[in-house]
């Protein structure tokens, strides 16, 4: 799955960007304007290169929109398909928004939409096109107007970098839908083991940690905890995992994957944290340091719970 991939990506994008905008829990945005001098390519360029980059290191065929502002494209996003970027080029916005209804534009709801085509406005052609009187009328001066300059192309959005408030996920899709609850536990230690080593090998801990079901029917629950203390020791992740998938309190439910998310991460160094005398939760922490120093050198798998070795 994508989203586990996502903090990677993000630094992949950085190397041609510092305006790099998250939007778990698996999609970007980033302002190619500088590269695209700096590099002397244009962003579908970029695009392809970024794509080929992203495949080869992290197995991820990305699927990519440009757009001279981030509501283009996002919109050319959902015309894109794997190993294609599809682009609006700059003063080609009208031509390309006119056919779509008018609830592709984003921020237009139902409601809005509803009323627009009562009108026969049910194209963004056709929206552009209405005097902007009309539009205010049916539905309010300054919707009315922000409405009238996106049909029209006009993208005044910008990127908000964001690299602060990233998260890191971990998931573990089953090869067939599952039901037995020991395996549910077992992919949930894995992935906390996971997220662990992640966290500690970048310096960050994580304050909130966030489980995702998803069922064989295709529906997913999503539960998230806010922990004692930020922490990025793996114990404390498992035993936090645990209690979410504890509380959903499933009975023979057919469960196609689960995932578990670190978020509202910060550097290790800045947290607070609470005394610990207890000699035996230090005896852990030395242990995951060992663990990791020898993942570091061996690979992923060189140390791992006995009952994910079986």
């Amino acid at each position: 799955m994508y989203e586990a991939a996502l903090p990677e990506l993000l630094g992949l994008l950085e190397e041609f960007t510092p305006v790099v905008e998250a939007l778990p829990p698996d999609g970007a945005l980033a302002d190619l304007r500088g590269a695209e001098r700096y590099f002397g390519r244009d962003a579908v360029e970029l695009a392809s290169v970024i794509r080929v980059r992203a495949l080869a290191l992290y197995g991820v065929d990305c699927v990519i929109g440009a757009g001279p502002g981030p509501m283009l494209a996002r919109m050319a996003l959902r015309d894109a398909r794997p190993g294609l970027t599809r682009a609006v080029p700059a003063g080609e916005e009208r031509d390309f928004l006119a056919d779509k209804p008018v609830v592709a534009l984003p921020g237009v709801g139902t409601a809005t939409a509803r009323t627009l085509c009562e009108y026969g406005l049910d194209t963004l052609g056709r929206v552009a096109a209405a005097p902007l009187s009309t539009l205010q009328r049916l539905v309010g001066a300054k919707a009315g107007r922000e409405l009238h300059e996106k049909a029209q192309g006009v993208d005044r959005g910008r990127v908000v970098p964001n690299g602060v408030s990233r998260s890191l996920a971990a998931d573990r899709p089953f090869d067939r839908d599952e039901l037995d609850p020991d395996r549910h536990r077992r992919a949930l230690l894995s992935a906390a083991g996971e997220l662990g080593a992640r966290l500690r090998a970048v310096g960050k801990v994580c304050r909130t940690l966030t489980l995702t079901v998803r069922y064989a029917d295709r529906s997913a629950t999503t539960r998230s905890r806010t922990l004692s203390e930020p922490t990025a020791h793996s114990a404390a992740l498992t035993r936090t995992a645990y209690d979410l998938y504890e509380a959903l309190g499933l009975q023979r439910a057919r469960v196609r994957s689960v995932a578990l998310r670190a978020e509202s991460l910060t550097a290790a160094e800045h947290a607070s944290h609470q005394l610990t005398f207890d000699p035996v939760d230090e005896k852990v922490r030395r242990i995951e340091e060992v663990a990791d120093r020898a993942r570091a050198k061996f690979g992923p798998r060189a140390v791992m719970p006995g009952s994910l070795a079986a």
